[in-house]
């Protein structure tokens, strides 16, 4: 059996909510009819349904029909004996409440506060596209539909990575609570910091573990060669979350520094994984993540963030999400499309799902073609898949890839404008609706429809699309993770090319199909199937190699573009639109990385990765190299597999790291940066004071790959008054790994504000593409004031909502400091205790792991206080946050609640302290997981100003100096 393979992003796996188990039809019982024919019983069930559809009011019409049923079944205004085996869909919580995705004209506060007021919670927000992932009560959807703002609800979108398990999924077994997997996690944690210490000691170097793919790909020879390791890159994931990361950092898989943006690690481990092959392959890269998981529109969100933000140079995902249209891009693909416009590469899973050379996929498109048998009583018509071949109403599903199948449907009409309206129908072999989706076309949705198979599957299940009103349009039919394949009872299963859907199938993004680096994937995907194929491991790919058999096949068949204007207007059939090439290329899977779960690790997951690493060593050795000629390189210097020339499962072939940088040319390349200069007073008062002469002593550093000849320096400041002497030096050729140094003379000017710092600004330049390269060092003026003054919040405590995204936030004022020398949290209380609610510490909350803690200055300058720490542990009382503590508060664990004592936060507040520091401050904290409550109580900020010259008489001075 096909393993269940889908993640979802509504908390609980929706497809886990039915449990009904469809069986096999005795002999005596009916059927779903003839090949050509719907039987009486799928008739009355379906002509049931649309009764429904039929007689919707305003508000229901824009409901997912899945939820108006549901809701309509637990109101006994619909007879469950109509539908006697029908499984909704909906996965409703033992509080009545259902996941849904609202689409908005605009994200308002009198819409926020209006789901709050149905007892609504607000799970993601993305204002760009007008989407908001809400918690509801089953009830009150219809209610909030009757809006005239919310344009559609929906069950929440659903996603998937494209790992593929190396033994069936259980689907009866339950979920690891985020206390076990806190637990477990620690206990990891612990081990290799443990296991670090005792190879420390010992003065030996621990091992590590290595992708098989880093030879398969050549990439360890390319490195070799060329000396170039992915320095000056940055090279960024999108999967479901990085909940090992700490670590793997501690076992030395990952560097010290990723760059993760608050709240965004979401759960799960296959980022870890994915980030460990990128940092095999380009160790000399640096790394980032933001998980893809939140919701569909989250994740465009996050794609951009990190080009935008992060700059991302290379980013990768592994993820579809079921709503993603094969014939127009979305709002993820458009996402993608706005970070190749700006020069990102872009890598994404081709997907599992099979291909029609392997016979392991379940995908269909092609003309509506209308078999004139109408459905029920009202002007629906079935499609006939056998098209001039005769009449086959019915694709038949293959029974050992039936369990937990979401099934999608989509037809060639523009996203937000489908006035063609299709439905699409589950049914057993005896004729009976099993699951089904009907939603309005009415001229204002998207072309879309979906459902899922029962969760432990069935025998005889087919297939059946019905076009309840508008026009022939051109259709794509998937199973996702299932198979299309001839039943006991005579239907042929029909399948056609092009299961590679949804943003990787974008213009500029690579499509990357799976191919095993070393041993083969170890079970077949349906008994009876043949073996699977290996790979090359020590060796490197080569003409011999193969697709995995569930790599998914293109090519891609595109209607629109992304606004929705007609590619071929007025053609929207099979001879129409774009036909995109996908995949573009293959890479390696099947490795080994030190991730619980993922070694080895198949799937298209695995094999992005390594494709954007590839392109990390070639980018690294010609900075600059525009996106187009890194296609180029990939695509001319990849290994023909398959058939012969481009095909539609390994595009152009699978991708060697050598030969791409013997194509390109390569050099490994210097990086000097400045570090942190130190400043040396001339009479040792250990304080740079206005009218001092100061020595400032900067070092420089090369990161790079190669030598860094000819460095120098260039040292200015913006700040009014201030004398630098001199203004430039050489420091000359710097080797890599090395650090020169050299001292340079700052004069402040007499009239220098005490506490506004002088600014140094570092031009660093060498021999090399990478230069020049800069920093901004900001020099405090005055002596620290030893005296903080406290400032509290003084208001009630405020509620923390429970996995929102608008989390709990608590003014602070200040006044009366002017510039400030530091500033320090503290998270208060008065008793400190782990138990559950308490009213006497700072924050109470029954899981701190959850939330995510910022502080934003009257600027606008915001830091990450903490992150995701402390794992299933309660409370933070009498807790400091201070840049100069000993210990990060990421080091604490669930043992330590209460949390108390000194910490360093995720971010250092030295970039609050601004020129002045008087105003509203602000302290957030966000829950950012399900399940667990508390309030914000009370916080305090300590700021220390700076001593005034007048102290020296001993008349102490407080205030603006």
């Amino acid at each position: 059996m096909r393993a269940i393979r889908a993640r979802t992003t509504a908390g609980a796996a929706v497809l886990i909510a039915v449990l009904g188990l469809v069986t096999p039809t005795t002999a005596s019982a009916a059927t779903a009819g003839s090949a050509g024919t719907f039987s009486a019983t799928t008739e009355q069930q379906i002509a049931a349904l649309q009764a429904i559809k039929k007689s919707q009011s305003a508000g229901e019409a824009k409901v997912d029909s899945s939820l108006l049923v549901e809701q309509k079944l637990r109101a006994s205004r619909f007879s469950a004996a109509a539908v006697p085996r029908l499984q909704t869909g909906a996965n409703v919580s033992a509080s009545g409440t259902v996941v849904v995705d609202i689409r908005v004209d605009k994200v308002s506060d009198n819409f926020i506060n209006s789901v709050k007021a149905a007892g609504g919670g607000i799970r993601a927000v993305s204002q760009r596209t007008g989407n908001v992932r809400a918690e509801l009560p089953l009830a009150a959807v219809t209610t909030l539909a009757q809006r005239g703002d919310v344009r559609q609800i929906q069950v929440a979108d659903q996603a998937r990575t494209a790992r593929e398990p190396n033994a069936p999924a259980a689907p009866a077994v339950k979920p690891e609570t985020k206390e076990a997997k806190a637990a477990r996690i620690g206990a990891a944690l612990q081990q290799a910091t443990q296991a670090k210490a005792k190879a420390q000691a010992a003065g030996v170097q621990t091992g590590t573990v290595t992708s098989e793919g880093d030879k398969a790909e050549g990439a360890d020879i390319a490195r070799q060669q060329y000396g170039v390791t992915g320095v000056g890159v940055k090279a960024c994931a999108l999967s479901d979350g990085v909940d090992s990361l700490a670590v793997s950092q501690a076992k030395g898989e990952l560097p010290a520094s990723v760059d993760v943006p608050a709240g965004q690690q979401g759960s799960g481990d296959e980022g870890t994984a994915m980030l460990e092959i990128i940092h095999d392959l380009a160790p000399g890269a640096a790394l980032g993540f933001a998980t893809a998981f939140t919701s569909d529109a989250s994740f465009a969100d996050n794609i951009r963030n990190l080009r935008f933000q992060s700059h991302c140079d290379v980013i990768v995902d592994d993820v579809i999400y079921f709503t993603e249209s094969p014939f127009q891009d979305g709002l993820i693909a458009q996402a993608v499309n706005d970070v190749t416009a700006d020069g990102a590469l872009y890598f994404s899973s081709a997907g599992n799902e099979g291909s029609v050379a392997d016979g392991t996929a379940a995908h269909w498109e092609g003309d509506f073609a209308d078999s004139g048998k109408s459905v029920g009583k009202f002007a629906g018509t079935a499609h006939n898949f056998a098209g001039a071949g005769g009449t086959q109403i019915f694709e038949p599903i293959s029974d050992a890839s039936s369990a937990g199948v979401p099934v999608t449907l989509f037809w060639s009409d523009p996203l937000g404008a489908s006035s063609n309206d299709y439905d699409l129908y589950l049914l057993d072999a005896a004729g009976n609706v099993v699951s089904f989706s009907q939603n309005n076309q009415t001229g204002t949705q998207d072309p879309y429809e979906r459902l899922n198979t029962p969760i432990f599957g069935g025998t005889g299940l087919r297939l059946a699309v019905v076009k309840f009103s508008g026009q022939a349009r051109y259709l794509s039919l998937s199973a996702l993770g299932g198979r299309f394949s001839n039943s006991a009872d005579g239907l042929k299963a029909y399948n056609t090319p092009g299961v590679t859907v949804g943003h990787s199938a974008a213009r500029q993004a690579f499509s990357v199909a799976a191919v095993p680096a070393a041993a083969a994937f170890p079970r077949p995907l349906e008994p009876g199937d043949p073996a699977n194929p290996a790979g090359p491991f020590p060796g490197s790919f080569s003409a011999a190699s193969k697709v995995e058999r569930f790599s998914s096949d293109g090519p891609r068949r595109m209607f629109y573009q992304a606004d929705g204007t007609p590619i071929t207007p007025g053609n929207v059939t099979a001879t129409g639109g774009e036909v995109r090439q996908k995949p573009e290329i293959a890479a390696a899977d099947g490795v080994s990385t030190s991730v619980g779960g993922f070694s080895p690790f198949f799937g298209t997951s695995a094999a992005a990765p390594h494709a954007g690493a590839v392109a990390a060593l070639v980018l690294s050795g010609n900075p600059g190299l525009s996106p187009a000629d890194v296609r180029s390189a990939l695509v001319n210097t990849a290994v023909d597999i398959e058939a012969p020339g481009v095909d539609n499962v390994s595009g152009a072939g699978v991708i060697l790291a050598d030969r791409a940088l013997a194509y390109t040319g390569a050099s490994p390349q210097p990086l000097v940066q400045a570090q942190q200069p130190t400043v040396s007073v001339a009479g040792g008062s250990g304080y740079l004071e206005p009218g001092d002469t100061a020595k400032v002593t900067l070092p420089v550093t090369n990161n790079g790959d190669g030598a860094a000849v000819s460095t120098s320096v260039v040292l200015i400041s913006p700040t009014p008054g201030v004398t630098i002497a001199p203004r430039a030096k050489s420091y000359g050729t710097i080797s890599q790994g090395q650090t020169g140094v050299n001292d340079f003379t700052v004069t402040v000017p007499a009239t220098q504000q005490l506490g506004i710092p002088v600014v140094l600004d570092a031009r660093v330049t060498f021999a090399g593409s990478l230069s020049p390269t800069t920093a901004e060092f900001p020099l405090s003026v005055g002596q620290p004031s030893p005296v903080a003054t406290d400032f509290a919040y003084a208001g009630a405590p405020v509620a923390i909502p429970d996995n929102s995204p608008l989390g709990a936030s608590v003014p602070i004022v200040v006044s009366g400091v002017g510039p400030a020398s530091k500033v320090t949290l503290s998270v208060d209380g008065t008793t400190c205790s782990d138990t559950a609610g308490s009213t006497t510490v700072g924050l109470d909350h029954t899981y701190v792991g959850d939330l995510v803690g910022t502080l934003t200055s009257p600027s606008g300058a915001k830091v990450t206080v903490f992150q995701r720490n402390g794992s299933g542990g309660n409370n933070l009382c009498q807790v400091v946050f201070a840049d100069s503590a000993a210990q990060p508060f990421s080091s604490v664990l669930a043992g330590n609640a209460p949390f108390t004592g000194t910490w360093r936060p995720t971010a250092k507040f030295t970039s609050l302290a601004t020129s002045s520091v008087d105003g509203t401050w602000t302290f957030s904290v966000v829950d950012a997981a399900g399940g667990d409550t508390g309030f914000v109580r009370a916080v305090s900020l300590h700021i220390n100003g700076f001593v005034h010259p007048t102290q020296a008489s001993g008349r102490p001075v407080r205030g603006p100096v």
